[in-house]
């Protein structure tokens, strides 16, 4: 289960925003608010010649003193470079080399992972030559990209794809469940796995990872086998928020890319909030399995329906997809937190079910001849059969007369119908359309 990750590096206001919405096809970024400044902090998916990838946008700064700058960008690399499998070096033809370029290029030089050089704003054939100039920054080949218009970007993710390392993986490792804790820091990551294996340091033992990576520890106890990722207090966490904020977020991606099911773990004290729901999204988008864990529920003056009441809350923030597990725990006390992983290991088993084509059929085209996708200028939906797609994740094609018709309401629809059938909580599945 080898993480692809791409981190997108370079002084700012060179299009490392303009390239990271052309790969990832879109037009948005995740905004996280850190201590009232608002910075678009960019990741998202992307995808090449079949090939996942997770992309992060490493964003600029905004400082008066150009010592500082150079710094703040400095640590940026730094940390991209520990966290990424492969770094996007972009340079604008436009401004030449400058001394922030080289200072950026001085770094890249010294490691060992595999970096790609983009000269972006490349749009004519004076500029291919203007471009030869980054070649002297010593980091080999180069590509000449327009991020605005796309020129030249499909060699450079043909070289990209072809560049992420692939982790050689016992077959043993690859059959465990990999479940793993995520969630802003400060919540209580570290007490909910030193809870589950701080005292039966025994039972455990450490795969191959280096501190740099998120640590897999076996977990053989209560009949319970399975790796969880340790994510929580490898690396002394720096003084500047601005790191924290933006290592947290390249540690949640590689976490998410190396979990078959996540824990999302959200403080009962603060209730759900924006970065809470950024993670979520992360983990949907990666079609991860989901099991939501308040922790510090012992702090809690609680009545009767406290539990009913936030687990409402939460779920309305969740919609559409709240067919999602939650659990109330304390790390603290211990409560509820084997709960927790048995949750997670159901929801395991949730993401790997397969239902038999005749019993999807019987229920499904039933619940189409109830309600029918509406005609579009006349014309009639007819959808003739189903199946579950052979993917790693839940799929469901519905093959029909006109798929281009059918909106996102119906979709969802089909949805609801197959989650009211069959259990698969916690799971995001993905219902597509297909010519008949």
């Amino acid at each position: 289960m080898s993480s692809k990750i791409v981190a997108i590096v370079g002084r700012p206001n060179v299009g490392k925003s303009t390239l990271f919405n052309r790969i990832t096809e879109s037009r948005k970024a995740i905004v996280d608010e850190v201590s009232g400044v608002t910075r678009d902090r960019n990741y998202g998916k992307g995808q090449w010649n079949g090939v996942d990838f997770s992309i992060i946008d490493t964003g600029g700064y905004v400082v008066n003193s150009d010592d500082v700058f150079e710094a703040e960008i400095n640590k940026q690399v730094h940390l991209a470079i520990d966290e990424a499998d492969v770094i996007l070096f972009l340079v604008d033809v436009e401004a030449g080399i400058t001394d922030l370029d080289d200072a950026v290029a001085a770094i890249l030089r010294k490691t060992k992972k595999e970096v790609i050089l983009a000269v972006n704003k490349v749009d004519n054939n004076q500029r291919i030559l203007d471009a030869q100039e980054f070649y002297s920054l010593g980091l080999g080949e180069l590509y000449c990209i327009s991020s605005m218009t796309g020129s030249g970007t499909g060699d450079l993710l043909d070289h990209l794809v072809a560049s992420f390392p692939v982790k050689e993986e016992t077959e043993e490792e690859t059959e465990l469940p990999h479940l793993s804790v995520v969630g802003r820091p400060n919540v209580g990551k570290s007490s909910f796995i030193n809870a589950l294996i701080g005292i039966e340091r025994n039972i455990v033992t450490d795969v191959a990872g280096t501190t740099r990576d998120s640590i897999h520890t076996r977990y053989n106890k209560f009949g319970h086998d399975f790796m969880i990722v340790d994510t929580a207090g490898l690396r002394k966490k720096g003084k500047v928020h601005e790191d924290l904020e933006f290592y947290s977020v390249l540690r949640s991606v590689r976490t998410i890319e190396n979990s078959d099911v996540c824990l999302l773990m959200i403080d009962a004290t603060r209730g759900i909030e924006a970065q809470d729901m950024n993670i979520f999204n992360l983990i949907v988008k990666n079609k991860k399995g989901v099991v939501v864990l308040v922790n510090k529920w012992d702090l809690i003056d609680k009545n009767t329906n406290s539990t009913k009441k936030l687990a409402a809350e939460i779920k309305e923030r969740l919609a559409p997809f709240n067919d999602v597990p939650i659990i109330f725990i304390s790390a603290k006390t211990k409560q509820r937190v084997h709960r927790a992983l048995e949750t997670a290991i159901e929801v395991f088993e949730n993401r790997r079910k397969r239902i038999k084509t005749s019993e999807l059929n019987e229920i499904l085209l039933e619940a189409v001849e109830a309600y029918p996708p509406p005609s579009v200028k006349g014309k009639f939906i007819k959808i003739k059969y189903v199946t579950q797609l052979p993917s790693p994740t839940p799929a469901f094609a519905l093959f029909a007369n006109l798929p281009q018709y059918i909106k996102d309401p119906y979709r969802r629809y089909i949805e609801n119908q197959i989650r009211g059938h069959f259990d698969f909580t916690g799971v995001p599945i993905q219902v597509f359309f297909r010519q008949k």
